[in-house]
């Protein structure tokens, strides 16, 4: 973060509590930047951010529309994992039309590969990526007990591609050349003068507003399977992106890299693991708030990597599988089943043990915001265990 704050046009940069390490620039970091943007800040996942609805549902009526035994919603998770496409790579069984495929900003895009990387747009708009991207049914703690539908997810193949296409143009190659990544590298900064700052500013846009399409999908779809339940709040952010804002009376653009933004009187959805609880804040206008830039956290933050928590990855009769890992997932299944906990999909990466207690990274932050509701998970949806990422979500 030290060598982030003093590359480029820095006004002003601050680490949140859940911070860890990224490529270039850690996962938690917010940089405010002079006329200038990070590629590698707004990071490969451009618009990454959480969908949460506050519904007029209760536990109890998830157990009836779940039908069968009326003791479980099992049943009800397995309809709606079924309707939605999870994983590395995935595509739409029923492509979703949207207006932004006849946006001008696709201009940005060079032409070579701008229909190509359109298609791949459309094919995916609506499906959920696979590492720790999710659809979460909760519950309040609170004497209604609502339901709460929530996700978690990007911009899918679509902001990888041009995350990845600039950092290419950037380093003379051409736009699908691998360009190689080094988590210690000094971050990429262009200029929002020049013209691939500009093309990339009006690419990035295009798909944070991709992102925020996607998951207003699929909670839409989730909400139609609950049979159409009248939703009482909604709270929508991204938590990978940069936008133009004015602090301490200067106009800036404003990096957050796993960072949820909380203005004051503006709420945010900040998740914990799949075990834990998760919270919707709300911004304080306070001196804490201002000096970190107006975000919090995004999440937990993780304490053991994937590959220590999971195992390494092999090829094992043709799939890939991981191996040598120190987490027990059936163990966890079986704990989180018997907390009333439904899990489809994920894997030991994503087990509560690899991320650190949500009240503990929320416990760093006296001043800036409120939590007005605490949620706790009944159902959890997640890629497959050991599928191979194309697209690196």
């Amino acid at each position: 973060m030290e060598r982030v704050a003093t590359t480029g046009p820095v006004v002003d940069a601050v680490l949140m509590a859940d911070g860890h390490k990224g490529y270039s620039m850690p996962v938690g970091g917010v940089v405010a930047y002079d006329e200038a943007v990070s590629p590698v800040g707004v990071g490969v996942d451009i618009g990454c951010g959480c969908l949460a609805v506050r519904t007029e549902l209760t536990y109890s009526d998830l157990v009836q529309l779940a039908g069968e035994d009326k003791t479980s919603i099992k049943p009800l998770v397995n309809r709606i994992y079924k309707s939605i496409a999870f994983g590395m790579g995935r595509t739409n069984p029923d492509p979703v039309d949207s207006p932004l495929f006849d946006d001008p900003r696709w201009e940005a895009i060079p032409a070579p590969v701008r229909g190509s990387l359109r298609n791949l747009a459309r094919q995916q708009l609506g499906t959920v990526g696979g590492g720790n991207h999710f659809v979460d049914l909760l519950v309040e703690e609170s004497p209604e007990g609502k339901v709460w539908v929530a996700c978690h997810f990007g911009s899918r193949g679509f902001g990888f591609k041009v995350a990845h296409g600039f950092l290419g143009l950037h380093a003379g190659l051409g736009w699908e050349d691998a360009v190689r990544e080094d988590m210690d590298a000094p971050p990429v900064v262009f200029s929002l003068r020049s013209s691939i700052g500009q093309d990339y500013w009006q690419a990035m846009s295009l798909a944070i507003d991709y992102a925020y399409a996607g998951r207003e999908y699929v909670v839409g779809q989730v909400l139609r399977l609950l049979g159409n339940p009248k939703v009482l709040l909604t709270v929508h952010n991204n938590h990978n992106d940069a936008r133009k804002e004015v602090h301490n009376g200067q106009e800036v653009v404003v990096v957050r890299k796993g960072a949820t933004p909380l203005f004051p009187g503006q709420l945010g959805f900040v998740g914990g693991s799949m075990g834990d609880i998760s919270v919707i804040v709300r911004g304080l206008d306070t001196e804490e708030n201002e000096l970190t830039i107006r975000p919090t956290v995004h999440g937990a933050g993780r304490v053991m990597s994937r590959t220590k928590a999971a195992g390494k990855r092999k090829k094992i009769d043709g799939r890939w599988m991981r191996v040598g890992g120190e987490v027990d997932w059936e163990a966890v299944r079986r704990s989180l089943w018997e907390r009333g906990i439904v899990v489809k999909g994920g894997g030991a990466d994503e087990a509560p043990a690899v991320y650190r207690p949500l009240s503990q990274v929320l416990g760093a932050y006296t001043d800036s915001f409120e939590v007005l509701c605490t949620l706790r998970p009944v159902a959890v949806m997640m890629a497959p265990e050991n599928e191979f990422d194309p697209y690196k979500d």
